[in-house]
């Protein structure tokens, strides 16, 4: 502008650093315009409501307070701007700008002002650093003494900044005297509640369009006071505060329980909220009231809502009960995905995916498993999704909805291999059709059982040892006790010719009763333990106290599923607990020999 003044690189302060842009000043107010394009602010005069200078590393900074709250920082400026500028600024407005100094002590303990919408933190009479209660997200205590702030991303952070500013806490001790506690609220909580009434969009300048109180919400858990607002929507609960902005709404999804008057209301962000160190990229609310709110959260925000597809299970909802993670939930087949819900809400759209595949459930007895089903659903990026326990008369309707899609399946039934073969069954309407999924989970287990000698057992007289049974391991009993008879049963029932073998010279009948008081013996060692029983002793008790009703059998059960489907880093851990135990094992079963060997050659044995 010809009436005012004009400067290059001057920079928009912020989180993640500072953006250099055009800033101008005339006589109607201020604007300021990214480099390269962008972001534009603009002021009127008549909102301008404070204005200070301050001295900063390298240049000066301007900072303009607004009647709305906000406040913008402008640094890059020269010490001979300074009064030219200063003039101008009088004379437009009528503002006399002050002085601030920069705090370079260091301490970071000191007090706060919040004025409108911004933050100082000062070190006596100098300020250390400020920021604008308009970029936090949600404020939280952490335990009685500390209060959390957490920042949203905007298009106002440097693209190229390495460093953002994410999170903010501040101690408050008790002792405190600018936020004074009483016996219900500690002066933390004086704080955090001066600071949540300034964090929903501006200080009080914006109403909310409609709150809804006492919300559930099943991701972040709680019940929630939710106000949506022009721009924004805002979670409000007893320990945390989220503010949303509708620009990070990326789709609503309301999907309906089967025979239950309740419903998901689904929000999909990115970026996603942060609760700790946890990113929540859904929020998954259930309700009553989900067609009044639904539809004033779409009319605010704009985005675009998704309703159940044309699947319907058998009986004739729109999702399949099924588990992910050994959480039980709904997945609900939409017409551009899958969607399992509530915890932990996976969304897959079709276009990711590379394959699906149908695989009987193996876990538990042949009658368990025929009645349900695996799907398998493997992306392109190698990722894997394994939704178990599915009724088996589901298997119809998912698999026409799934081909209806031109999705892969990897087991389509060609009647070759073991896919087809699962598919087949599947398919068949034979409760006591072979399970082959069920049937190599088995055969593994047998190969696993197989592949070490149990070192520790010393069979009874009484023990015939198992039919099967065809081990030859020298002073056996199981080959003495009813040795002919044994015999002759094993001829009988086998198809093989006999095989003769060799057996050493059978020693009397007292030295074979002090034979099983070996396996009594407390001084032989324990056998190691496998990397699956380390996981259940750590992992048992969790699943205990989180599910109390389940029975001792469901509980193994959840085990199992969480350990088929950790990876081989997870399991590492329990490998090395296990390798470790079985060096101890070998080795106190090496001086256990050696001992029983020493005491066997003293008493004259062979």
């Amino acid at each position: 502008m010809t009436d005012g003044h004009h400067f290059n690189n001057i920079s928009l302060g912020g989180r993640g650093g500072g953006n250099p842009g055009q800033f101008k000043l005339y006589s109607g107010g201020l604007a300021w315009k990214k480099q390269g394009g962008g972001k534009i602010i603009e002021v009127d005069k008549a909102d301008i409501t404070s204005v200070t200078w301050m001295r900063i590393p390298k240049s000066y900074q301007l900072s303009v307070g607004t009647r709305e709250g906000l406040s913008y920082r402008f640094f890059g400026f020269r010490e001979q701007d300074v009064s030219g500028l200063t003039n101008f600024i009088q004379k437009s407005t009528g503002i006399t700008p002050e002085e601030k100094q920069l705090s370079i002590s260091g301490h970071n303990w000191g007090g706060i002002a919040i004025n409108g919408n911004v933050l100082c933190f000062n070190v006596g009479s100098k300020e250390a650093f400020e920021v604008s209660l308009a970029d936090v997200s949600q404020s939280q205590m952490q335990g009685k003494t500390d209060v959390v702030l957490e920042f949203h991303v905007d298009d106002t952070t440097g693209a190229n900044e390495k460093d953002s500013l994410m999170d903010l806490s501040f101690h408050v001790p008790t002792s405190n005297t600018q936020f004074v506690g009483d016996e219900h609220r500690t002066s933390a909580q004086m704080l955090w509640q001066a600071i949540s009434v300034q964090i929903d969009g501006g200080g009080s300048s914006e109403t909310a369009v409609a709150t809804f109180d006492g919300i559930a919400i099943l991701t972040p858990r709680g019940r929630y006071s939710v106000e949506l607002h022009h721009s924004f929507l805002r979670l409000q609960g007893q320990a945390n505060d989220f503010k949303i902005q509708y620009s990070s709404i990326l789709r609503l999804f309301v999907l309906p329980k089967s025979h239950n008057p309740h419903t998901f209301v689904v929000i999909t962000l990115d970026p996603p909220i942060r609760k700790g160190q946890t990113l929540y990229p859904h929020i998954v609310i259930q309700g009553l009231i989900h067609e009044v709110f639904s539809m004033v959260l779409r009319g605010l925000s704009g985005a675009k809502m998704t309703r159940p597809s044309t699947f319907r299970s058998c009986q004739d909802g729109y999702a399949v009960k099924s588990s992910l993670k050994a959480e039980d939930g709904l997945l609900y087949p939409l017409e551009k995905g899958f969607f399992f819900l509530p915890k932990p809400p996976t969304l897959i759209p079709h276009e990711e995916i590379e394959y699906v595949e149908f695989e009987r459930h193996g876990a538990g007895g042949a009658s368990i498993s025929s009645h349900y089903f695996d799907l398998l659903i493997k992306l392109k990026n190698d990722q894997e999704h394994l939704f178990r326990n599915i009724q088996r008369n589901e298997y119809h309707n998912l698999f026409n909805f799934i081909s209806g899609k031109h999705i892969k399946i990897l087991n389509l039934g060609d009647g070759q291999g073991r896919a087809g073969g699962v598919t087949a069954v599947l398919q068949s309407t034979d409760d006591d059709s072979v399970d082959p999924h069920l049937e190599r989970i088995k055969n593994q287990a047998g190969n696993e059982e197989s592949d070490e000698e149990d070192e520790d057992f010393v069979a009874d007289k009484d023990d015939s040892g198992s039919p099967t049974d065809d081990s030859d391991e020298d002073g056996s009993d199981a080959s003495l006790s009813g040795g002919e008879k044994e015999s002759s049963k094993k001829e009988a029932s086998s198809s093989k010719p006999p095989v003769k073998k060799k057996q050493k010279s059978v020693p009397d009948e007292g030295s074979q009763k002090k034979k099983p008081k070996k396996k009594k013996d407390p001084n032989a060692p324990k056998r190691a333990i496998a990397p699956f029983m380390y996981f259940s002793k750590a992992e048992r008790a969790n699943i205990k106290s989180s599910n109390p009703e389940l029975a001792t059998t469901e509980i193994a059960k959840k085990l199992g599923e969480r350990w088929q489907k950790m990876s081989a880093e997870e399991r590492q851990p329990y490998i090395e607990q296990s390798q470790v135990d079985k060096q101890r094992y070998a080795e106190e079963s090496a001086a256990y020999r050696g001992a029983t060997t020493q005491q066997g050659s003293g008493d004259g044995s062979e």
